[in-house]
């Protein structure tokens, strides 16, 4: 049985919980929480809307790119597609189950993990993202550049980063549901562009037989492109709860996780498969080549056009990432010293990111398509241990029991350093560490096995495991004790819900 808090506690502690630059009406114009817990009367929408949101922030040309890294290894068609639907099937459902949590605790993905890992101790998990961030937005921003140069014909890499950065951080700094709205708009016009492109491209653009076939099935390729396609899917996943954490507590977790799947899902492997094929259609070319030849194979001159309407999606998704990676750059400072959420402060936090981006890329160098690919592994490694301690604490061990004000409070029921999920991180490190596979590094393991990468399974059984061995010591009626005395004094409570409970059962209050 779910349960909730009173909607009169919670409307009664609203003046103790709003930042004073607060305005809650629903006309705001720039939203002015960051990390801080949304009270129930800020809380609106269905969660339908996530679909169009996570579709958009996959379809896109970095997405494309990923597509293409199996073909780089000598994989044929067939088997850069098998690995990319597999990958992103099976990195899509970490993403889906935490964008669940948003709607049942109404905060952001790395603040909630100071339940697991301590009010400070979160601050290593916020710099990993922080970081990943950062790096998905250079590769996004020399995507954008490139566009503008093929396009236009003036190469002013700086000067094309600076724009695409300002326009993406504009529309990051007036907040979520400007977000969503732009997402929504941004959809109809791909599926009209590149949804035209990809039919007329399977019709018309020629194909060797032989990359139909898994003759000669190249195992390396395979698992460079499964585990490429995973990583860049389960990439969302920590931060993914910031774009459903003001849905009403209300909101189906099934519904709100099977919108979030459709999305990333459908516009991940559309993309990647696109990828693929352009990439077995034009071997060697870049993403934008390839795409602009495609597409002028087709119809002359239409290469033109689509990169120019690919360019609107590359500025979105950097705006998701700017957007993200601002609450975890404010977290991180406040897990060293508390501070007030303000409107300003999530303003300069965006501000701060978009800035490390555009410094990052004008330094960046080497190749697109081997860079990318060795940082999108990188990244699958160091998030697999985190996904399984949140997502085991909050689904078996906690079952959404959270006493959201001691989350920030630094010497509250979760104390300074959550060694429970500290340690269990660090176990699916090290248990990875055999069966890695790197451009620098390959583990014992993985080379016995003929480079098949298993890292991923590895990590995330070994972090799992540990962490509930280690939650048995957990004193649950304690926490449960704080959380009911947050809900009566303060009105900020979690939604709390039991395993088996009907995926379309309403919350209750009591």
């Amino acid at each position: 049985m779910a349960h909730l808090a009173t909607e009169e506690h919670q409307m009664n502690a609203v003046s103790t919980t709003i930042p004073s630059d607060v305005d809650s009406s629903r006309g705001e114009r720039i939203e002015s929480r960051s990390i801080d817990w949304v009270p129930l009367n800020e809380r609106r929408g269905k969660p339908g809307t996530l679909f169009p949101l996570w579709f958009m922030s996959n379809a896109n040309i970095t997405t494309l790119a990923t597509g293409m890294l199996g073909a780089a290894l000598g994989a044929t068609l067939a088997t850069s597609l098998l690995a990319i639907v597999l990958g992103v099937a099976v990195g899509t459902v970490f993403t889906a189950f935490h964008s669940a949590q948003g709607p049942q605790l109404g905060l952001p993905q790395m603040i909630q993990s100071r339940a697991q890992f301590g009010y400070r101790g979160v601050i290593l998990i916020c710099a990993i993202v922080v970081f990943s961030l950062v790096g998905f937005n250079m590769f996004n921003q020399m995507l954008g550049a490139d566009i503008i140069r093929m396009t236009t014909g003036v190469d002013a890499s700086g000067l094309w980063y600076l724009l695409i950065g300002g326009l993406a951080v504009i529309l990051a700094i007036f907040g979520y549901h400007w977000i969503h709205a732009t997402q929504k708009w941004l959809t109809l016009l791909f599926l009209v562009t590149f949804g035209l492109f990809t039919i007329a491209a399977v019709a018309v653009v020629p194909i060797d037989p032989a990359q139909f076939t898994f003759a000669d099935f190249n195992w390396t390729a395979f698992l460079v492109q499964f585990s490429a396609a995973a990583a860049y899917a389960l990439g969302w996943a920590p931060y993914v709860s910031d774009y459903s954490r003001y849905l009403p507590p209300q909101t189906s977790p099934a519904k709100a996780l099977t919108y979030t799947y459709g999305g990333v899902f459908v516009g991940a492997a559309w993309l990647m498969a696109l990828g693929a094929l352009v990439a077995a259609a034009f071997a060697g070319a870049s993403p934008l080549d390839g795409v602009r030849d495609a597409a002028d194979m087709i119809l002359p001159g239409a290469g033109f056009w689509l990169l120019l309407a690919a360019l609107p999606g590359l500025i979105s998704v950097i705006t998701v990432n700017i957007y993200a990676a601002s609450l975890e750059l404010i977290t991180i400072v406040d897990s060293i010293k508390p501070i007030k959420p303000t409107r300003a402060l999530r303003v300069l936090g965006c501000l701060v990111i978009a800035a490390a981006a555009y410094i990052g890329s004008l330094l960046s160098t080497g190749e697109f398509l081997a860079n990318f690919g060795s940082f999108l592994v990188i990244l699958l490694y160091v998030l697999v241990p985190w996904t399984a301690v949140n997502l085991v604490d909050y689904y078996f061990v906690r079952r959404g029991n959270y006493a959201i004000r001691d989350i920030f409070i630094p010497n509250g029921i979760y104390g300074s350093w959550g060694w429970r999920g500290l340690v269990a991180y660090l176990v699916g490190i090290i248990a990875m560490i055999p069966f890695v596979v790197t451009t620098w590094y390959t583990g014992p393991v993985a080379l016995s096995l003929g480079g098949a990468d298993l890292a991923l399974f590895v990590g995330l059984a070994a972090s799992a495991i540990v962490y509930l061995v280690l939650a048995r010591s957990i004193d649950f009626a304690r926490e449960r004790e704080v959380a009911a005395r947050d809900s009566a004094e303060f009105g900020e409570s979690a939604v709390a819900f039991h395993l088996g409970a009907s995926a379309g059962s309403k919350v209750s209050e009591s």
